[in-house]
C-alpha cells in the first residue's frame, strides 16, 4: 500500500479519528468470506477505541470560502465537535453499542436531535446530521457488493446498507473500505429515488500519535432532480504536532 493510502481514515463519524487495524484472520487465506454486517461492526469498533484530545479544525465551503472553525475531542465513546464562531454550538455523538445519539449544545441549552432534522446542514455546509451521525454503520442486512472494487488503486470491500426505515434523508449508503488498512475511503448516499445526493472523498490525511488521521475530506451535494453538484465542503483538520 501507499503511503498516501495508509492516510485515509475510516469514515466521516470518525474525522478525526485514527485508521484501525482489521482482524488479523481477515487476511488470511483459507479465513470465513467478510460479510457486509461484519465489515460494518469493525467500523463501528474503531470508533469505540479511539481517544482524541482538542484537535483543531474547520469546515470550509469551496464557493464562499466560508470558514467555521472547531475543536475535535473524542473520549469515553463520544465525539464532540465545538464550533467556536459566533453562534458557538457544541455537536455531540454519544457511540453506543447499538446506536448513536446526537445532541447539540448551544445558548438555548441541550437538546437530542430528532431523526427528522438530519437532513438539516451544518453551519451551512454540505455535510448533514445525518453524515455526522453515522447511523448508517447501524443498519441491518448490509450487504457486500463487490471484494475486488478500487479506489485510488487500492483493493476496497464495496458494502451496501439499506435504510430499514424512513427516517434521515438516505435510502441506501455505499462505502468502500480498503481492505488491508480497513480505512474508508469513500462513501456515497442514494435517496429513496435512487438519486445520488452525497459523496465524500478523504484527500489527505497526517500522523497523529502512533497512527494516522484525517487532513482534509472533500464533501460534495447533489440536487437528486438533476443530478448536479450544488456544494462542496472541505472538513479539515490542522496540524496537531
Amino acid at each position: 500500500m501507499t503511503s498516501f493510502a495508509r492516510t485515509f481514515t475510516s469514515g466521516l463519524a470518525m474525522l478525526g479519528a485514527a485508521l484501525f487495524s482489521l482482524s488479523p484472520a481477515s487476511g488470511q487465506e483459507g479465513a470465513p468470506k467478510p460479510t457486509g454486517d461484519g465489515i460494518l461492526k469493525l467500523v463501528r469498533l474503531s470508533q469505540a477505541i479511539q481517544d482524541l484530545n482538542q484537535l483543531k479544525g474547520q469546515l470550509r465551503d469551496n464557493e464562499s470560502g466560508i470558514k467555521n472553525p472547531f475543536t475535535l475531542t473524542m473520549s469515553d465513546n463520544v465525539i464532540r465537535f465545538v464550533f467556536t464562531a459566533p453562534p458557538k454550538e457544541s455537536i455531540n455523538l454519544d457511540l453506543k453499542e447499538n446506536s448513536t445519539t446526537l445532541t447539540r449544545v448551544n445558548a438555548n441549552g441541550k437538546v437530542e436531535m430528532p431523526a427528522s432534522l438530519y437532513g438539516e446542514r451544518v453551519r451551512g455546509s454540505a455535510i448533514n446530521y445525518e453524515d455526522l451521525s453515522m447511523r448508517f454503520l447501524y443498519w441491518p442486512n448490509a450487504k457486500l457488493m463487490d471484494e475486488s472494487a478500487k479506489v485510488l488503486m487500492q483493493k476496497c470491500w464495496l458494502v451496501r446498507a439499506q435504510n430499514p426505515d424512513n427516517r434521515g434523508p438516505y435510502g441506501w449508503v455505499d462505502l468502500w473500505i480498503d481492505q488491508k488498512s480497513g480505512a474508508m475511503l469513500k462513501m456515497e448516499a442514494w435517496d429513496r429515488s435512487a438519486k445520488k445526493v452525497k459523496q465524500f472523498v478523504v484527500r489527505k490525511g497526517q500522523k497523529y500519535k502512533d497512527a494516522y488521521i484525517l487532513k482534509q475530506m472533500r464533501v460534495h451535494s447533489f440536487d437528486p432532480s438533476t443530478g448536479k453538484e450544488v456544494g462542496v465542503t472541505y472538513m479539515e483538520i490542522d496540524d496537531p504536532n
